[in-house]
């Protein structure tokens, strides 16, 4: 989803950040209407806090941080795809309010009738040919996002919900 945000503030004069925001806003109705339901009103709260976030990472860090090699940056890339995957593997059990793009990502679930993985999938899929189309940033980062975070979701989803359940019981049993 970041290329496509990306390629989007190219073309513009909104920022990274401020298209974040704006898809979300977009997805949060497309969302709605997929699942036929009212709109999450508390992910509109995560878009904001999201969008900002991402501004003040580019604006101030990222563009004062150098990953100089290629393995560094891999590795980089490889953590970073790790964490969210477990991230989203606990906040989506947590039921908290769900960032837009995970939103879509149950609503494909649900309607289609998958797993994760094949419901991530598809959503970065469905970015990737946005950003390809606005001409985002497509590089290898981006590619390895396509494919892996499904599945890793899929992966730890399971083993999150296993740790919680036994957790519950344990305090039940208390």
């Amino acid at each position: 989803m970041g290329c496509l945000n990306v390629g989007l503030a190219n073309l513009t004069r909104f920022t990274v950040g401020n298209w974040v925001i704006i898809i979300g806003i977009l997805l949060i109705l497309v969302n709605a209407l997929l699942i036929k339901r009212r709109p999450e009103l508390f992910s509109i709260l995560t878009v904001f806090v999201l969008g900002y976030f991402i501004d003040f990472w580019l604006i101030y860090i990222f563009s004062n941080v150098l990953f100089a090699t290629f393995l560094l940056q891999l590795l980089v890339l490889c953590i970073g795809i790790t964490v969210i995957a477990f991230g989203a593997s606990i906040y989506l059990q947590a039921e908290f309010a769900r960032i837009p793009v995970d939103g879509l990502m149950l609503a494909i679930k649900d309607l289609l009738k998958v797993n994760f993985f094949i419901a991530k999938t598809i959503t970065e899929l469905l970015a990737l040919v946005l950003a390809f189309i606005v001409g985002g940033p497509i590089g290898l980062g981006t590619v390895f996002v396509t494919f892996l975070i499904g599945p890793m979701i899929q992966w730890f989803y399971p083993l999150v919900e296993k740790r919680i359940q036994w957790k519950e019981a344990k305090k039940l049993n208390s």
